[in-house]
């Protein structure tokens, strides 16, 4: 295991962040003999509630226990959707997102990352960044060209998938004439598949299990319950950053070669524009001193759901507490052996509406459990139907919307705003409500074999413009949130394509911030894999 509770000052490499990318990055600097400061806003992930995969539910639908392990932030009012202000969930605990997230592991399309070099990105194309998964993966299916073997995060598929989930796949595949796919993480994506999670034998495998406490590196300290204030740059190069511990007390760490910035989305963007980083009126406002006029916290897009859930008795689970009580009691006692040994996912899609254009523009996620209505803004614990269900999340996987994230303040305790800007565009609501649609079709096919009864939400009776109308009560965020740090070769780019602040030496930023694009797909395994690459580029720039 890494090292915990030392308090050291100084290292090779000081390491903002400690999920998706930060453990990675991390955890290879660290392989590699240098020595590595990680640090940490959040507490331990070594508790059942982080570690169990199937704790996911509770986890976000109890608030005592989401206030554990989730900052609690929220977007600004959302002007395109009702002003509502809707949950933004980032990880409270080493590991950050991925010790709260829903395990699905998605590479995204290898159009993607083609896209990514086509704008100047180089080294960023599918080939390469093929290189940088198969070194983080440790696939259930074994090594071939497109999938790793032995890496740090274990890959598996639910080995008691509900029966409701296997007639979806076909009736997917009926319906919209889509391939049945083996692998959707291989070489191409279109189609529906079992779902793959980043969970084994009842253990969540986050970015944390596998880069810290299991890869172990002896050069590796962890520094939990720390805030990075600012970063500290010293004649136009960083040289290490500012910290206050749990106590109060602020200290100094200085990096003997660079600093590296893994906060995600928003705590990237955020300690950049606190030490200086961004636009430099943004940042006269809030009285801090500009060290480089940059586009941060610009590009933000984030994916987007509309739930639909059916009563369907080919599935089993029931989302009431004695239901889960007793599947608690069970895991337990044997664990690995009940649902709570997986993710709540069992099947992914990934289709076309109308209007895809090269790449399937839409993602199915089925679960097989009922689904909160209309939506999880309020900070409650909130019902659902007690029936046995089937939910499909109709996901927007490429928005056209753009938001952005500024400081409301300069002190580095105080939420941002977090702005979205969620169907700004109107061609995202036209996906996800074309969306709806093909769902309601799938859901129709005779695959079922007569197990659905009813949709319970939004209703079959919800149609035309009133659907449309429910959607802006209805849309969900994925949590993917990406882009505010972004990655160019022009005007608009935060970082260069070896991901270093432009006009600051010694300075990078390795998340999804840096996206460029959002992946078609969760953007879980992209961030560990920006961490991979990111551990790359550093090392080759030592040598």
């Amino acid at each position: 295991m890494a090292k915990q509770g030392s308090r050291s000052d100084e290292a090779d490499y000081v390491v903002v962040g400690s999920g998706s990318a930060g453990a990675a990055v991390a955890g290879r600097l660290a392989e590699s003999g240098a020595s590595v400061i990680v640090l940490e806003a959040g507490k331990s992930d070594e508790q059942f509630l982080v570690k169990k995969p199937g704790m996911i539910g509770p986890m976000h639908a109890v608030p005592q226990l989401k206030a554990k392990v989730d900052w609690g932030l929220y977007s600004t009012p959302q002007k395109h959707m009702l002003d509502r202000k809707m949950p933004v969930p980032r990880g409270k605990v080493v590991g950050g997102s991925s010790s709260i997230n829903g395990m699905v592991y998605v590479r995204g399309n290898r159009a993607n990352y083609d896209s990514w070099a086509a704008e100047g990105n180089t080294g960023w194309e599918a080939d390469s960044v093929n290189a940088a998964y198969l070194r983080m993966e440790d696939y259930e299916g074994g090594a071939n060209a497109y999938r790793g073997s032995g890496g740090p995060i274990r890959i598996t598929r639910n080995k008691f998938p509900q029966e409701g989930a296997g007639m979806f796949i076909d009736a997917v595949h009926d319906t919209l004439d889509v391939p049945v796919l083996d692998d959707y993480n291989a070489e191409s994506q279109e189609g529906v598949a079992w779902m793959q999670q980043n969970a084994a034998d009842g253990l969540r495998y986050s970015a944390s299990r596998g880069y810290i406490h299991d890869l172990a590196p002896a050069t590796l300290e962890l520094q939990s319950e720390v805030l990075v204030r600012r970063v500290v740059i010293e004649s136009g190069r960083a040289t290490g950053v500012e910290v206050q511990d749990k106590d109060g007390g602020r200290r100094t760490i200085r990096a003997g070669k660079e600093v590296v910035l893994s906060g995600g989305f928003v705590g990237s963007a955020q300690l950049l524009m606190l030490s200086g980083v961004g636009h430099a009126q943004h940042l006269r406002d809030h009285g801090i001193e500009v060290v480089a006029d940059l586009p941060v916290g610009d590009n933000l897009h984030d994916h987007l759901f509309h739930a639909l859930t059916f009563h369907a008795t080919s599935a089993k689970m029931k989302g009431n507490p004695w239901f889960f009580a007793k599947g608690l009691a069970k895991e337990v006692v044997r664990p690995g052996t009940t649902f709570l040994a997986n993710s709540v996912f069992e099947v992914l899609g990934f289709v076309r509406t109308s209007q895809a254009t090269d790449v399937p523009d839409l993602q199915l996620h089925l679960l097989p459990w009922a689904y909160v209505s209309p939506n999880q803004d309020a900070p409650i614990r909130h019902e659902v139907d007690p029936r046995t269900a089937l939910t499909v999340l109709t996901t927007l996987i490429y928005p056209r919307s753009r938001g952005t994230l500024r400081l409301a303040s300069a002190d580095p305790t105080a939420a941002p705003l977090i702005d979205p800007q969620y169907l700004a565009d109107p061609a995202d609501l036209d996906t996800l409500t074309e969306g709806t649609e093909m769902v309601r079709q799938i859901m129709a096919s005779s695959a079922f074999r007569g197990t659905i009864k009813e949709e319970i939400h939004p209703g079959a009776n919800v149609q035309g413009q009133e659907l449309r109308d429910q959607i802006l009560n209805r849309g969900t965020s994925v949590y993917h949130g990406v882009g505010t740090c972004r990655m160019g070769v022009d005007e608009l780019a935060v970082v260069t394509p070896d991901l270093k602040v432009r006009g600051v030496d010694g300075l990078r930023v390795a998340d999804a911030s840096i996206m460029p694009s959002i992946t078609g797909g969760n953007t879980n395994a992209p961030a560990i894999m920006i961490g991979e690459k990111a551990a790359e580029l550093i090392l080759e720039g030592a040598r």
